[in-house]
């Protein structure tokens, strides 16, 4: 049987991911610094140098950890991918002269994270959270609202009044109202599309 490719190494991993410990995984974890806005170009160059200089039974997987998030747009909800760590590329391999150069030489790769000018690995530990942190988590919902906040009620019961933010709760994607009803302010509790900040 030929070698996997990066490629198919990478889809094996990731159906195995769930319950396949880090460390029976060949290679080491090492973190790459990398211009930020480039760590996809980036991942995607060192696939193709790596097969194109024949190194895939040392260089075993790149990946550019991210979560999902849910952001609201104009009252849509929109999954979004945002990078963990932006200008940094995880790679996990054997570290010699050869995969040292081709990776510190890749475009956009401004060097490795080292101590002491020495690539320094990744714990075990640290890649378990990593990895657990992209897989596992629900989508966040990220917010722009704050406490004190006027915003415009856009949907139900309450549509069109307006009132100030009095308590955000992220967990449940709630928020409560400070609603003026006949000179009184009533708490109205609503989900983040139920509403739009007032320009």
């Amino acid at each position: 049987m030929g070698r996997l490719s990066l490629k198919e190494r990478l889809v094996a991993r990731r159906a195995a991911e769930a319950g396949e410990p880090v460390e029976q995984a060949p290679g080491r974890w090492y973190v790459l610094h990398t211009y930020s806005g480039y760590e996809n170009k980036v991942k995607r160059t060192i696939e193709s140098r790596v097969e194109a200089l024949d190194l895939t039974d040392r260089v075993y997987d790149v990946i550019v950890p991210t979560q999902e998030e849910v952001e609201i747009k104009a009252g849509q909800r929109h999954t979004v991918e945002k990078k963990v760590f932006p200008g940094y590329v995880l790679v996990r391999l054997d570290l010699d002269d050869d995969t040292f150069y081709a990776i510190k030489n890749t475009p956009g790769v401004t060097g490795f994270v080292n101590i002491n000018n020495k690539p320094s690995p990744l714990a075990d530990a640290e890649v378990q959270n990593i990895l657990k942190g992209m897989t596992a988590e629900a989508p966040k919902v990220k917010v722009t609202f704050q406490i004190g906040d006027s915003v415009r009620i856009t949907d139900g019961p309450f549509a069109d009044f307006t009132g100030k933010i009095d308590e955000i709760n992220h967990e449940r994607g709630k928020m409560k109202v400070l609603v003026s009803f006949f000179g009184r302010e009533t708490p109205v509790e609503l989900d983040f599309l139920q509403a739009e900040r007032e320009t």
